[in-house]
């Protein structure tokens, strides 16, 4: 059974097939700036080890990208598959499923609606979901299509980690709450761990640390608090999000330089966290170079990015009456050895005892990072939300 699995962005489309046999990824790729200038087009076949590279490709809309797609997928030089027939089913990333949605959902005409009228609590993403859910209904018309949710994973928070002090009937009439995101690879990861842990009942501390970030304590395989929040805003600092803030400092900076609440979002949203601290980038790889030549900003936005780590995970710990093992994932999580050697230096309390030569020694694949004797386990895992998702629509959809 083989699925296809779409990342629907507002001008980009990433895409993987999968082959459930043995859950191998065979091709996969990303239509760029679609609908804007110079759209481009990258495939993979991984199976012939061929692909296009950057190919220029007129995309004026999501419809003509998937077409593209397709075609390609079905290409007899480069493609994997002989036709469509091929394709089982077709598996949706969506961010938001609200309260509606704690695991995925075939869709139906009732999913698209209620994806619909999500669109609100996450209108830089669902609007584009959608958008990739409906242009495949079209094209492929007898496929299932399965749509994977981001905050599915953190619906097991009881109402005393999710609810905000707000009056009550803001949560009962506008759903004001905090649901979580990147749930598919909170999902995954933790799952790992307890599989690397070897037992069922165990206390993880994910960490998914990339462009966006975002930290959960699960136990016994259930979230029970998340960082991010009503929208993937709050939490730790990240490459262009503040982060938890003080809601007033945000009043008082629209007020003091006469911004609209537009664009005081676009500040909070895509001018802060480790891009407004430091000034020149939102690339890790960029802050760390210049941390080493002795730009104090990038050290100050470094601290920083590390401070709030710590501080959620001595949370997590504490909300779960202990931890057996910190998990680091994402582009950071997975690559940066300095920042799991300077956040796990924090909790030798704990009887974590950090392996800094093997960490050092950046080592491929799912790995401890701990010594044999150590309390507290400190694994770096690979992170695999298109497997997730294509693992959900397998399910739902054979």
């Amino acid at each position: 059974m083989k699925i296809l699995v779409i990342n629907s962005g507002s001008s980009s489309l990433k895409f993987e097939l999968i082959d459930m046999i043995n859950e191998k990824t065979i091709s996969k790729g990303i239509c760029e700036r679609i609908g804007i200038s110079d759209p481009i087009f990258t495939f993979k076949n991984l199976e012939k080890n061929t692909k296009i590279d950057a190919r220029p490709e007129p995309m004026s809309d999501h419809k003509i990208a998937i077409d593209i797609v397709l075609k390609t997928l079905q290409d007899s030089e480069i493609g994997v598959i002989s036709s469509v027939d091929d394709i089982d089913a077709i598996g949706h990333r969506v961010v938001h499923g609200g309260e509606y949605y704690s695991d995925s959902t075939l869709v139906d005409d009732e999913a698209v609606t209620r994806i619909e009228e999500l669109c609100a609590l996450a209108p830089l993403h669902n609007p584009a979901n959608i958008m990739g859910i409906k242009v495949m209904r079209e094209l492929l018309p007898n496929k299932k299509n399965v749509a994977v949710f981001d905050t599915a994973f953190h619906q097991t928070m009881e109402q005393k980690s999710f609810m905000y002090a707000f009056p009550y009937e803001d949560y009962t009439e506008l759903k004001v709450r905090k649901y979580g995101f990147h749930g598919t690879s909170h999902k995954y990861v933790s799952e790992v761990a307890r599989k690397m842990l070897g037992k069922e009942e165990s206390k993880v501390i994910v960490c998914h640390l990339g462009n966006g970030a975002s930290l959960s304590a699960v136990k016994d395989g259930k979230v029970v608090d998340t960082s991010m929040g009503l929208t993937p805003l709050a939490g730790v600092m990240m490459g262009t999000r503040t982060g938890d803030v003080d809601p007033a400092s945000a009043f008082y900076v629209m007020e003091k330089r006469g911004l609209t609440l537009k664009e005081i979002d676009t500040r909070m949203n895509k001018q802060s966290g480790i891009l407004g601290i430091f000034g020149e980038s939102s690339d890790f790889r960029d802050l760390e170079k210049a941390m080493d030549e002795g730009n104090e900003r990038a050290k100050l936005a470094y601290e920083m990015f590390i401070h709030k780590i710590v501080s959620y995970i001595g949370a997590y710990t504490a909300v779960m009456n202990g931890v057996d093992a910190i998990a680091f994932t994402g582009g950071i999580g997975e690559n940066a050895t300095r920042v799991r050697k300077l956040v796990c230096k924090n909790f030798e309390y704990l009887g974590l005892d950090f392996d800094e030569e093997k960490n050092a020694s950046r080592p491929k694949g799912n790995v401890e990072l701990t010594k044999s004797d150590s309390k507290v386990k400190v694994y770096k895992i690979e992170t695999a939300e298109e497997l997730v998702i294509a693992r959900d629509t397998y399910r739902l959809a054979k």
